[in-house]
């Protein structure tokens, strides 16, 4: 069975030093198997306390980062692979062996013309160096395809899946999110059967960032294709209230939420696992 899990910012806006313990200790409280820790860019963060916290609740961790806007690979390359070098080491300070998050580029950064070949062909050298750099540490990295309001780069699964398979490695999947995916793809079927077992973590998240099963995501679609790949990574909740008012202005939410936090994330990790109730066991 998939593994439930959610995000800090179903508790907290950014990792401090602060919101740390608290986070983790919601994550267990509220019933959730993981926690996804989205890393800081300036990468302060104690790996092993964090991991001796995480094993305390008996809560599993997993990183993620989005690059600032200095890394954005087609532009800084050379600071991209240090900043992500880096967090995969962070990674391995805490006996992890995963790494994902939007690591192509940058949210927010354009040029305002599609993705170039010589673009394409400086991101796949750059992951080309971090695949071997990673290996080192049997660390999988997950590359997160966006909406074309937030990059230009990688805006869809089949883009990913290509990218690996021309540098024809082992440890580079695809991370998927359902808000993206609902802008960027023609269903949520079809992504998940192409990608098969390069399919190595899931955001879970409603077409308006609210309680999953009020939206326009079609969630059976999806996880039909999850039980029909057998996925049994993690699933992670990403949703968002404005009652974490710092999270207002850099996730959109303009318009104040129907439910707070807990009701947000204790809703949407009964609905995940109704889900898989009913597609895994078919």
């Amino acid at each position: 069975m998939p593994i439930f899990g959610t995000s800090i910012l179903s508790f907290i806006p950014a990792w401090t030093l602060e919101g740390r313990s608290f986070a983790i200790k919601k994550t267990a409280e509220y019933g959730f198997d993981m926690l996804e820790i989205s890393l800081p860019a300036s990468l302060d963060f104690d790996a092993k306390e964090t991991k001796k916290q995480l094993d305390q609740y008996g809560i599993q961790g997993r990183l993620s980062l989005n690059l600032p806007t200095n890394c954005h690979i087609p532009l800084y390359p050379e600071n991209a692979i240090a900043l992500i070098s880096k967090a995969i080491d962070k990674v391995g300070e805490m006996n992890g062996d995963f790494l994902g998050g939007v690591l192509h580029s940058a949210i927010g950064t354009f040029t305002g013309k599609p993705c170039t070949a010589d673009e394409r062909v400086i991101v796949r050298q750059v992951f080309t160096e971090l695949s071997a750099y990673a290996k080192k540490q049997n660390i999988t990295l997950g590359i997160e395809p966006i909406n074309r309001y937030e990059s230009y780069v990688f805006t869809a699964a089949q883009e990913v899946l290509q990218m690996i398979e021309e540098i024809n490695t082992q440890n580079i999947g695809l991370h998927l999110d359902t808000f993206h995916m609902n802008i960027e793809e023609r269903n949520f079927y079809d992504p998940i059967i192409a990608a098969g077992d390069r399919l190595k973590h899931v955001h879970i998240t409603e077409s308006d960032r609210g309680m999953t099963g009020e939206g326009n995501v079609h969630w059976d679609d999806f996880f039909k294709a999850l039980a029909k790949i057998n996925y049994q990574g993690p699933l992670v909740l990403e949703n968002f209230s404005s009652e974490i008012t710092a999270l207002v202005g850099p996730t959109s939410l303009w318009r104040p939420s129907k439910y707070n936090s807990e009701e947000l994330a204790k809703g949407s990790l009964l609905f995940m696992k109704e889900m898989v109730a009913k597609w895994y066991n078919n």
